[in-house]
């Protein structure tokens, strides 16, 4: 018997309003698969994080009974503050130079064919941990020759030098993800920059490499300005977009403003293929990882 997944929060609303109800479509059974188990075991024997478990992911009951999960390389201590994101902020430690391999490891253990990568944002580092990619990518394609490897980077303050030496590590793809209209960054991600993020998709797209993106929605943000941001995407040269349900790990998170239905995901998803993006990935549970393999 399944039950609801009690990690996706009942939103309160704003202050004054009635609360906004979980609908149904966002409901996931609990773990009860023993891979789930056999993963979160390795990963612990392993001493690596993921973002699964790091922002509460809904789909990690999912992701790991099937025996895949998204690294977090660099910490859990996130150098910046985000509203919308579960990873606390603070200083974080240096990097670990054990990591690459013991990322690679785990990845042969569970005979991934296709690895994601992430991180979080680096700022007190001269090069935002981008050598720290690169070793990882390295180990990664050559451990597993074989299989893909996916990167989610932060926008390394717009440093050239930092995001050449991802890419010359060579992932199959590169990942940055805008998350929502520019117009909301100064409430929900203050210390990032729409265009820079932007100009880092191009950077990478114009080097004949496959970029990908995402945002969320109900953070405040119209359907006309979804629609902005996808263009915009398109623009820049992404071929693979990702569109997935805000749910606020917690009441001191941004608020979440409305809950968008799966008629709209499949209206973003058919604008955006539209335009002449490769991919849209458009769904209430989407994340950037999720099922990243089927567009790799």
């Amino acid at each position: 018997m399944t039950q609801p997944d009690s990690s996706i929060p009942d939103n309160k609303g704003s202050e004054g309003n009635a609360p906004l109800h979980k609908p149904a479509w966002l409901r996931r059974p609990l773990a009860s698969d023993r891979r789930f188990f056999t993963t979160s075991a390795l990963l612990n024997e392993q001493g690596l994080s993921t973002v699964c478990k790091e922002a509460n992911c809904p789909n990690r009951q999912e992701c790991f009974s099937s025996g895949t999960a998204t690294f977090l390389i660099l910490g859990e201590t996130c150098t910046r503050n985000c509203r919308f994101c579960n990873i606390h902020p603070g200083q974080p430690g240096a990097p670990d130079p054990t990591e690459p391999q013991r990322v690679a490891q785990a990845a042969i253990t569970l005979e991934l064919r296709h690895v994601v990568v992430t991180s979080v944002t680096r700022d007190d580092l001269a090069d935002g941990g981008s050598a720290q990619f690169a070793a990882v990518i390295g180990a990664l394609r050559q451990a597993l020759p074989q299989s893909t490897v996916e990167v989610l980077i932060p926008d390394f303050q717009g440093n050239g030098d930092a995001l050449r030496a991802v890419m010359d590590a060579k992932p199959h793809i590169i990942n940055h993800n805008v998350e929502t209209h520019p117009a909301l960054y100064a409430q929900v991600r203050p210390q990032a920059d729409y265009e820079q993020s932007l100009e880092l998709l191009r950077r990478v797209n114009d080097c004949g490499m496959t970029a990908k993106s995402g945002l969320m929605v109900g953070l405040g943000e119209t359907d006309e300005q979804v629609l902005e941001v996808i263009k915009d995407l398109h623009a820049a040269g992404c071929s693979i977009v990702t569109i997935g349900q805000y749910l606020p790990p917690t009441s001191q998170h941004h608020r979440l403003d409305r809950y968008v239905t799966p008629e709209q995901f499949e209206a973003y998803a058919a604008y955006g293929t539209s335009l002449g993006l490769k991919h849209v990935f458009s769904g209430p549970l989407v994340r950037s990882s999720y099922h990243a393999a089927n567009f790799a």
